[in-house]
């Protein structure tokens, strides 16, 4: 029987390409000269880290990463969950934005209510951070996909691992 997966990965190179063009953006602007002004990316704990000297500053650094981001990968920056901006040394501050990799229980529940209310001739399972969909033909999967990808619009979700 025909299955294939909804899963949701962060393509790691891309990002790392976005935050590096957006890194010479921040330092080309004469605005941002003799600050503190930049951006960090730890792919160990998937965080970017953003520095500034205020939170105006930081709100124009988000603005520079968030379309070279948008750019590389297309609604990467819905995956992203921004924390509390952190006071550091005298005026200057930082804000982390976790990446979230992978599907999250309440999305895939989400996911499989989705499939079942639909009438679909398919069946989903929550297997770890992925959403296995299992049908008897390709035109049904090919049904789900379009059903998933229509409804679930806040958060990157991809298909792969396609087996027939």
């Amino acid at each position: 029987m025909p299955s294939f997966d909804f899963s949701s990965e962060v393509d790691m190179v891309a990002l790392k390409n976005a935050i590096d063009a957006a890194g010479k953006k921040i330092i080309g602007r004469h605005d941002f000269k003799g600050t503190s002004a930049k951006v960090e990316l730890n792919e160990k704990d998937k965080v970017i880290t953003l520095h500034a000297d205020s939170d105006f500053q930081l709100n124009q650094i988000k603005d520079i990463l968030f379309p070279e981001m948008e750019k590389k990968e297309p609604d990467c920056t819905k995956r992203l969950d921004s924390q509390t901006v952190q006071k550091v040394s005298g005026d200057k501050v930082k804000q982390e934005l976790k990446i979230k990799i992978g599907i999250e229980s309440e999305l895939a529940k989400k996911i499989v209510k989705l499939l079942k209310d639909s009438k679909l001739k398919v069946q989903a399972a929550i297997q770890g951070d992925a959403v296995r969909v299992t049908g008897a033909k390709r035109d049904i999967l090919q049904e789900a996909i379009a059903l998933i990808k229509k409804s679930i619009t806040d958060f990157p979700i991809k298909y792969g691992n396609f087996r027939d």
